[in-house]
């Protein structure tokens, strides 16, 4: 940290994946829970947290982290990346059993509004959607909509990557645009052909490999 932003309030990115898989029956993570990541990726976020956390400390920067996942838009996240297999035909594997979502703009905007929270030492926000959906009742959504079937491999797991982001519901409020509209404007700008990002969120991930 350059001495020009030393003081200066931040929101820090990082993501939900330094927490470790978390039984279904348990509900997701909590920002009082330790970090825990799996693989390369989560490690790497969680040192990009302890740096921050050490400038915060050594130099009285007031930071928030903000622990995203998964932000949805028509071209990219898990809701396109599903939608995007169904349409060609892929079957959807369900070993993942259940993520949380959010439309990117509610998540934007609660990263913009965060940095209000922002302290020393840290405040930790997780931001996500405040359901539980399993992989293969969205996939069964998508499909529905698209006008198409679905296929499915693999066998759900008991536990899944998770957070509980009520604290952030808390301050905020619910996301402006629920779930399953987000899955209806998904399915409709797949269907027509929008352009997707080509970069796959690889949520079905469960040793970290992405």
């Amino acid at each position: 940290m350059t001495g020009s932003y030393r003081g200066v309030p931040s929101v820090v990115y990082s993501t939900g994946n330094v927490y470790p898989l978390r039984p279904l029956s348990a509900g997701g993570s909590t920002e009082d829970d330790a970090p825990e990541p799996v693989g390369e990726y989560a490690q790497s976020c969680l040192a990009r947290e302890r740096i921050f956390s050490h400038a915060a400390h050594t130099w009285n920067t007031p930071v928030t982290i903000f622990r995203l996942n998964y932000a949805c838009e028509l071209r990219y996240g898990v809701i396109a990346d599903l939608a995007t297999q169904i349409l060609d035909g892929e079957p959807i594997d369900v070993t993942m059993p259940a993520v949380n979502v959010v439309w990117q703009q509610d998540a934007t905007a609660w990263a913009l509004r965060s940095v209000e929270l922002a302290s020393t030492p840290p405040h930790i926000l997780n931001a996500t959607g405040p359901e539980t959906v399993s992989v293969r009742r969205l996939a069964t959504w998508l499909a529905a909509a698209m006008g198409t079937e679905v296929r499915f491999t693999g066998t759900e797991s008991t536990d899944a990557l998770l957070s509980d982001a009520s604290h952030c519901h808390d301050l905020y409020g619910y996301p402006t645009v629920p779930m399953r509209r987000v899955v209806e404007m998904v399915a409709r700008w797949v269907t027509e052909g929008g352009r997707q990002l080509g970069k796959a969120t690889k949520f079905q991930q469960r040793e970290g490999k992405f």
